[in-house]
């Protein structure tokens, strides 16, 4: 996949993940995962970024550990969104999937440049 590609990839997602949790009910348990998992998921992809720009080895695989971390945090927020409105399922479900294939990914790019 081109970094290009996955750059979209990443930003849909975090577009996603927004437009999911404008439709969840608004309550103080909602306020806390949803703002946490918005940071999680737009982080993804903005670190991905600074690793496309990364100055050298090093540096980019720092930003893409760091990528990699932030979509295991989104994953972690998306079950506890699901376990909090398990009536979203068909919309929170696909999202936790996605999560989870970009964090497989930025995994193989990390072996594959160590």
């Amino acid at each position: 996949m081109k970094k290009f590609d996955l750059e979209k990839r990443t930003t849909d997602f975090a577009k996603a993940v927004i437009e999911t949790c404008k439709a969840l009910p608004v309550n103080p348990m909602n306020n806390r995962i949803v703002g946490q998992v918005v940071g999680s998921a737009g982080s993804v992809g903005a670190n991905y970024r600074e690793a496309n720009d990364a100055l050298g080895k090093k540096d980019f695989l720092q930003r893409m550990r760091i990528a990699r971390r932030e979509a295991k945090e989104a994953h972690h927020w998306l079950e506890l969104a699901l376990t909090a409105n398990p009536n979203y399922v068909v919309l929170i479900k696909p999202l936790i999937n996605e999560a989870e294939e970009l964090k497989k990914i930025f995994s193989a790019i990390i072996i594959k440049v160590q």
